[in-house]
């Protein structure tokens, strides 16, 4: 019988299977709905009929990058308990999903879960852990002429990669200072590289913030837009990757060490972008 797009993923959403698995299940049991959850459970597809109803905020931050560092995956897969995520059926399954991506071309969660060495691989764990199993999100990025480097901090609850670019091959010294800049990535959360990148309506509504401060402080209403100024660049020097302060040595700045490190080498290198992937993050 014809099923419609609405009862599969309502059947996915219910008990976390793939799409396809849900889509042959309600097929198998002429559209009963609770007959279907069955057909999965046996099937080791589905291991709880309320799976996603619980929290899946657990789990791993996961990388892959190709030897010549140009082509990098960075992906989130959750489950519920910190336990499974150290599993080494769990981990196993945060690779073989790396994998996949990386070698492939997937542009959403729901086209990798269909991948049938993924679906089968899903499905098998989520029979051995009984616990709602989620790939939260991926990004796979490549570069022609820089260089990606990548940084998972111990316990592999926060991941980092940025993207370097240069129209020179970039030295193999660099390679220190690239990591240094990931994990102040990882340490002081900027926002982007550059002042420039700032969302202009993130500005407006810093600047109003800090007037209303100065105000209610009793500041003449001449000076606020100076006042406001003022604490803005110590705003850019918070959010902007390029303008923080060196974890290492608070008293150089990261665009300072990437200028410094260009002059003694001859070099042209500047951040493209980079990815920060936190566990469970909001902004997914």
């Amino acid at each position: 019988m014809a099923v419609s797009a609405e009862l599969v993923k309502s059947l996915r959403d219910k008990t976390g299977a793939g799409m396809m698995d849900c889509k042959r299940a309600l097929e198998e049991t002429n559209g009963d709905f609770e007959k279907a959850i069955d057909y999965l459970r046996k099937k080791g597809a589905a291991v709880a009929a309320k799976r996603a109803e619980r929290s899946a905020n657990e789990g791993v931050i996961v990388t892959k990058l190709s030897d010549d560092k140009k082509k990098a995956v960075i992906l989130e897969l959750n489950c519920e308990t910190d336990f499974v995520a150290r599993s080494e059926d769990f981990i196993n399954l945060s690779n073989k999903i790396a994998d996949v991506i990386f070698e492939g071309d997937y542009k959403n969660v729901d086209e990798v879960l269909n991948v049938t060495t993924v679906n089968n691989l899903f499905n098998e764990v989520l029979g051995k852990v009984g616990e709602k199993l989620s790939l939260s999100r991926f990004k796979k990025v490549e570069t022609s002429s820089g260089l990606i480097v990548g940084y998972i901090h111990p316990g592999a609850k926060l991941g980092v990669m940025v993207v370097y670019e240069s129209s020179k091959q970039i030295p193999d010294e660099f390679r220190t200072l690239g990591k240094d800049i990931a994990m102040q990535v990882a340490a002081m959360r900027p926002l982007v590289v550059k002042r420039e990148q700032v969302d202009k309506s993130l500005i407006e509504k810093e600047i109003e913030i800090y007037k209303t401060q100065a105000r209610n402080e009793g500041k003449p209403e001449q000076i606020l837009d100076k006042i406001a100024q003022g604490k803005l660049e110590k705003f850019y020097q918070e959010v902007c990757l390029l303008e923080q302060a060196f974890v290492k040595d608070g008293s150089k700045v990261v665009g300072e060490l990437i200028s410094n490190f260009n002059k003694e080498k001859s070099a042209d290198i500047t951040v493209s972008h980079f990815l920060r992937y936190h566990l469970s993050d909001e902004n997914k």
